[in-house]
């Protein structure tokens, strides 16, 4: 006698309860809202975005027609909005009356010496802070951290008489050694590659039989490139418009830019065209250094802000 397994009816979409329940139920996918969709900015993006932008351009499109104009045209009401015919005029007088020549020179040798220094020693400093392990390490950090507390100007009478004992008076050399390196560079060296330069690879090169600077100069400066174009732009701009310390440094035969553009405030009716004429001349080398390593300087911010 032989026995047969039940027959289910199939239900209403022609497949049986049988097979149903024996069946592995299926997998369903949970999708974010919005995930994989491609956002488009509105209107407003775009509004907001042209404000800022004409907002950011108008300081230099004001000093290219100040630099353009007399004196009387800048001084009128309502000013000039439009640039004028005497922006070559007003560049010569500034270049001639505060030797922007040589200030430009100077400046260019100080701050490409400052921008390289504080490069290397703070990657050093911010590598051996983050990857290496010597007693003290934290209280160290500490101290470096706590001197970004004190103003520069408690110093200013001390660094001044050192420079004086030392015989760099007026000489480039007291502008340039005392910010050889920054606590800034460092701290922020140490925080770039506390996470994007991971252990294992230098482990990897110790067991290749490298040395600390061979994984300084093969690991270490390939990995922190991106933070060193930041770095190294921050450096250059806030060197290029330092006037504090270099209008007490130096004198006015031997000056940087800012202080050479001081001197053209100095008489007893300043002439605004002829300043703004000096000022878009300092600005000029600003922008052409950030075309060039925009990109680079770009691509540095994003790495350090995209995780993956």
């Amino acid at each position: 006698m032989t026995t047969t397994s039940p027959i289910t009816a199939p239900d209403h979409r022609g497949v049986s309860k049988s097979a149903v329940r024996r069946s592995d139920p299926p997998t369903r996918r949970r999708f974010k809202p919005g995930a994989g969709r491609q956002h488009h900015a509105g209107p407003f993006a775009y509004v907001a975005l042209a404000v800022v932008g004409l907002g950011s351009l108008f300081p230099l499109y004001w000093t290219l027609v100040t630099a353009s104009r007399t004196q009387d045209e800048v001084l009128d009401t309502p000013p000039p909005l439009i640039p004028g015919g005497r922006l070559f005029d007003n560049l010569e007088a500034a270049w001639e009356q505060a030797h922007l020549g040589t200030a430009i020179l100077n400046t260019f040798i100080v701050s490409c010496c400052i921008t390289a220094a504080t490069l290397f020693f703070c990657t050093l400093a911010g590598y051996a802070f983050a990857k290496m392990r010597f007693k003290g390490r934290g209280a160290l950090m500490t101290m470096v951290i706590a001197t970004l507390t004190i103003p520069p100007q408690l110093s200013v009478v001390p660094l001044f008489m050192m420079m004086a004992d030392i015989g760099w008076g007026g000489q480039l050399e007291s502008v340039i050694f005392p910010t050889l390196v920054s606590a800034f560079g460092v701290f922020f060296m140490r925080q770039y590659l506390l996470e994007a330069l991971p252990y294992e690879l230098i482990e990897a090169g110790r067991m290749d039989g490298a040395n600390n600077l061979r994984i300084v100069w093969s690991i270490v400066l390939p990995v922190a490139r991106p933070a060193m174009m930041v770095l190294g732009m921050l450096t250059f701009v806030q060197t290029w418009n330092d006037f504090f310390w270099p209008y007490l440094a130096l004198n006015q035969e031997n000056p940087t830019l800012q202080v050479a553009l001081g001197q053209l405030s100095a008489s007893y009716v300043p002439d605004q065209s002829i300043i703004m004429a000096g000022a878009l001349i300092s600005t000029v080398p600003l922008l052409v250094v950030f075309v060039i390593f925009g990109k680079q300087i770009v691509g540095g911010i994003m790495s350090g802000a995209v995780k993956g």
